[in-house]
């Protein structure tokens, strides 16, 4: 009977312990599908997201062509500006040399009408001369016709008499004495009128000299009078050329200063419009970062999961499958190829040089548009902010930002790890006067002399 009763307790025990296996192999099985399930998930979605990170590219890729062309636009409206500055100097230049010949010009205006006065005057005043010589000529006239007829009168009275006269003064005379001073009475009564005729036309001359010299300075008056009203004249005409040249610079000037004002706030708006397209191609690019995390994650995840598998499955099969899967694992995490990663070279030479050295390795490496990996290819900004982030160094995205990134230094201070900036490029300085960098979709990654073209600008980061 206790035999009985030991043999029903082992068989309920065997079923019990059979019952125990099943469960256990239905929570494997069941764990393995949700493994499996969660897989197969990841890889579908790992797709999707991979395409939403090359959308993001493509739209960081935009932004950037966008703040190329608003920095193009930028330079463009400077360009306008610089000119419409030069305008407006030249022009202001302009208006000041033709406000100094008006001025010029009106002083010349002022002097000439005060000449014309004068001259008026003295016109005026040699008319009044001229009248008054008239009139004394006019008086030297009469009173030389009336002597001279006075004179006219006695002489014919004294040839009408004939020698009579002469007789009768000799006769009439006392003596000889007597009689010869009637005589020389005679002659001298006709020397004096003879004489006196003489002064009397004398004064005419001289009266009718000064009314010719008078009319002949009035004459010289009046011609110039005659050449001051033409002066005049042509320096109004050439004050109102003048005057309208001025108002037309002062025109152009006013536009030239409207044209670089607009121009200067297309400047400004061109810089906030640059400054909001790199604003949003950084949060692209920690789109793009925080996507790439959340796909390493995921990738990890599903490395970790096939781990997990392998590890039940070489658990239920042998020992010798566990350490072949766990080195197929341990190849699958690899990132580089056979290239050292960053860690291998943190021990030689200084942090600069082991960025150097680190990034020459990449020499030969494709360029591609927008890219970051330093074996599949990268651009000229994402392979120096991959080398410096597999440092653990935090630098911008763009080679725009990476100019003001780090501490400026001149390039006859460059030491290697130094990052050097071009207009719209970027690469890492190795020493001896050298960069290396990611040139051309057609060169790649290469090493090329530093002063292949400007340098805008050395940065150093570390």
């Amino acid at each position: 009977m206790h035999q009985a009763l030991s043999y029903r307790v082992w068989v309920r025990i065997r079923k019990m312990h059979k019952k125990s296996t099943k469960r256990i192999k239905i929570t494997t099985n069941v764990l393995r599908i949700i493994a499996l399930s969660c897989i197969g998930i990841l890889l579908v979605v790992e797709p999707v997201r991979a395409t939403t990170i090359s959308d993001l590219e493509k739209q960081k890729e935009e932004l950037e062509e966008q703040r190329r062309q608003a920095d193009e636009q930028r330079r463009q409206e400077q360009q306008n500006y610089n000119n419409a500055s030069g305008r407006v100097s030249s022009i202001q230049s302009d208006v000041d040399e033709v406000a100094e010949e008006i001025d010029e010009i009106d002083a010349a205006l002022v002097e000439t009408l005060a000449s014309i006065e004068m001259i008026e005057e003295d016109i005026a005043a040699k008319e009044d001369q001229i009248e008054e010589t008239t009139k004394e000529l006019d008086a030297a006239i009469a009173t030389e016709q009336a002597q001279y007829e006075a004179m006219k009168l006695r002489i014919k009275f004294m040839y009408e008499k004939g020698d009579t006269t002469y007789l009768q003064i000799l006769l009439e005379s006392q003596n000889f004495s007597d009689m010869v001073n009637k005589v020389e009475y005679v002659e001298k009564l006709y020397e004096y009128d003879r004489k006196l005729l003489l002064d009397y036309q004398a004064a005419r001359e001289a009266v009718e000299a000064l009314k010719e010299k008078l009319e002949e300075e009035k004459s010289e008056l009046e011609a110039q009078e005659h050449e001051l009203k033409e002066e005049k004249e042509s320096l109004e005409i050439i004050l109102a050329e003048k005057q309208e040249a001025y108002d037309n610079f002062e025109v152009q000037l006013a536009q030239a200063k409207q044209e670089a004002a607009i121009y200067k706030a297309n400047i400004r708006k061109q810089n906030d419009e640059i400054k909001r397209l790199e604003a949003e191609a950084a949060q692209k690019q920690s789109e793009i970062d925080a996507a790439k995390r959340a796909e390493e994650e995921a990738r990890r995840a599903q490395e970790l999961a096939l781990q997990n598998e392998a590890a039940q499955n070489t658990s239920n099969n042998s020992s010798g499958s566990s350490s072949s899967s766990s080195g197929s694992s341990s190849g699958g995490g690899s990132s580089g190829g056979n290239y050292a990663s960053a860690s291998s070279y943190s021990g030689t030479g200084s942090k600069g040089q082991q960025i150097a050295n680190y990034a020459c390795q990449f020499i030969g490496n494709p360029y591609v548009p927008g890219g970051t990996s330093l074996t599949q290819g990268a651009d000229c900004s994402g392979f120096v902010w991959r080398v410096y982030k597999d440092f653990g160094y935090s630098v911008p995205r763009t080679s725009y930002s990476l100019r003001s990134t780090g501490t400026g230094v001149s390039y006859s201070e460059a030491q290697p790890g130094d990052i050097m900036c071009y207009a719209g490029h970027v690469g890492i300085y190795i020493g001896n006067g050298q960069i290396v960098h990611a040139s051309t979709q057609r060169t790649g990654i290469k090493i090329t002399h530093a002063t292949y073209k400007e340098i805008l600008s050395v940065r150093r980061v570390v």
